[in-house]
C-alpha cells in the first residue's frame, strides 16, 4: 500500500473512531496503529501519520497529553520531590487547554493523579491543617 493510500485508510479510522468527541484515546489509537501496520506501514510510520493527521484534523491524541502530564509533573515535582497544590492546578489549566474541552474538569484531575500515581511522583506539599492531595483523590473515587 502506498504511503499516500495508507494516510487515507488512517484519516478514515480516525474519523470513525473520534467522529463523536474528535479525541483519540489510547485503545483507539492502538486499534488505529495496527490496522496501519496490517496494511504494510511500519508502528514509527503509522505513529508519525497518526500525529499528522489528528493534528491537521483538530483531533486530541492522548497519548500525546498524558506525555505532557508526565513532563509537567517531573518538572514541577522539581529538587524536592514534591508536587504543591498551585503546581498541581497550573498543570491541570494546562491539560485543560490541550485537550480542548473533550473531557471534562474531573476526567481531566483523574488522569492527573492517575499519572502521579503511576511515575511515583504522588508526594506532595501538604498545608497546615489539611492534605488537598488526599481531598482530591477521595472527591475523584481514587
Amino acid at each position: 500500500m502506498s504511503p499516500g493510500d495508507l494516510e487515507k485508510r488512517i484519516v478514515n479510522e480516525i474519523k470513525a473512531r473520534g467522529y463523536e468527541d474528535n479525541y483519540i484515546d489510547r485503545s483507539e489509537q492502538r486499534e488505529i496503529v495496527q490496522i496501519a501496520i496490517e496494511l504494510g506501514g511500519t508502528l514509527e510510520g503509522a505513529l508519525a501519520a497518526l500525529a499528522q493527521v489528528c493534528d491537521a484534523s483538530g483531533y486530541v491524541l492522548e497519548s500525546r497529553v498524558l506525555k505532557q502530564i508526565r513532563d509537567q509533573i517531573e518538572t514541577a515535582a522539581g529538587d524536592d520531590g514534591r508536587v504543591d497544590q498551585k503546581e498541581f492546578d497550573l498543570i491541570f489549566a494546562n491539560v485543560t487547554r490541550a485537550v480542548q474541552n473533550k473531557r471534562n474538569d474531573r476526567e481531566v484531575k483523574k488522569m492527573i493523579v492517575t499519572v502521579m500515581e503511576e511515575t511515583g511522583n504522588n508526594k506532595v506539599k501538604k498545608g497546615w491543617f489539611r492534605n488537598w492531595y488526599a481531598t482530591l483523590k477521595h472527591d475523584l473515587g481514587l
